[in-house]
């Protein structure tokens, strides 16, 4: 019998069980639980690899004193990243920036049907309407990516050539040095300086992960400050923006328009005003997705379990107290 298991909480085939129980060796026993299992499985766990998705009494976990890594498959980490897991010794990784390409591609989708009007135009084509109505222009536009984290890097390379002109927000802006020095934005300030940024910005994109810094970070105070008509899009969290505040701006015609593949509080109630307005894109959390997420997240595993094995430091491990890796410890891609 193995000494340490490894307990999975997310979709596996055979195949991809078995590719992590090649790497894992005889050291570990590997356990695939599902949803309605893993409160229960992952008692027996010294790794866990996955995303409860029901509760699980994190403090237990903690206390029985086993559990030594915890590997998210998903960006957030609000499943796992309890105050009992905080203050303990266990090491938490996961997948933030693993999808970049993916949140580039879902934002182009959202901020360009809001400039192009796609949501008008689909109701006209449900009404049989052929009949032209205003759209925007991106081109020119000042972009500001509020998060420059990995999935922050790839919004900018793809918003680029496109654009007139990009500007940053990060916790960590001595970390965002090659995009000032490559061209690809223009100017990057601390995360505090968010207020003085907005009145110049034609599109805000919100890429935060949640943390309690974050937490309803952009509500009335910030709303006001927009350049009038401009357009937000959150593919970060949803939390990070006050549904009522941006609702009330959106009404209001402060704003341009929404795109939001995020909401609070998620799903989206049926009775909210967002559903029935033309200035707002929704998207139900897809922004990550990709036919690759299984195999990909896989691979994350599989690298971190042999750091791990050798007392490495991990890919996308993060400081507890952040909430998400310090850029040092990124994965890093040659997009």
């Amino acid at each position: 019998m193995s000494s340490k298991t490894i307990v999975t909480c997310f979709p596996l085939a055979n195949a991809d069980a078995q590719r992590i129980r090649n790497i894992a060796g005889d050291d570990f026993e590997v356990i695939v639980a599902s949803q309605e299992e893993i409160a229960r499985e992952i008692f027996k766990a010294d790794v866990f690899c996955g995303h409860a998705k029901l509760p699980v009494d994190w403090e237990k976990v903690v206390a029985a004193n086993k559990l030594r890594w915890i590997q998210s498959s998903a960006a957030g980490l609000d499943h796992c990243l309890t105050p009992p897991v905080i203050e303990s010794s266990i090491v938490v990784s996961g997948c933030s920036g693993l999808f970049a390409p993916q949140v580039g591609e879902q934002m182009m989708a959202l901020l360009m049907g809001l400039m192009r009007r796609i949501p008008v135009f689909l109701r006209a084509q449900q009404d049989r309407q052929y009949v032209r109505r205003p759209t925007d222009d991106l081109f020119g536009k000042t972009v500001g990516i509020v998060g420059l984290g990995g999935n922050g890097h790839r919004i900018a390379r793809v918003l680029r050539p496109l654009v007139g002109r990009i500007v940053a927000t990060d916790c960590f802006p001595e970390a965002c040095r090659e995009l000032l020095e490559n061209g690809t934005i223009q100017e990057v300030h601390p995360d505090d300086h968010l207020e003085e940024l907005l009145p110049l910005l034609d599109v805000v994109v919100v890429t935060l992960p949640l943390s309690e810094a974050n937490e309803q970070r952009i509500g009335d105070q910030q709303f006001e400050l927009f350049k009038p008509g401009a357009y937000l899009i959150n593919v970060g969290r949803g939390s990070v923006v006050q549904t009522d505040s941006l609702v009330r701006n959106l009404s209001n015609g402060r704003l341009g328009g929404a795109g939001l593949d995020v909401v609070d509080p998620e799903p989206l109630p049926p009775d909210s005003p967002l559903w029935e307005m033309d200035n707002v894109i929704i998207t139900p959390h897809v922004g990550a997705q990709s036919s690759r997420r299984i195999p990909v997240t896989i691979d994350i595993f599989c690298e971190n379990l042999v750091r791990f094995r050798a007392g490495n430091t991990l890919l996308n491990q993060v400081d507890k107290r952040l909430g998400f890796p310090r850029p040092e410890h990124r994965i890093r891609f040659d997009w």
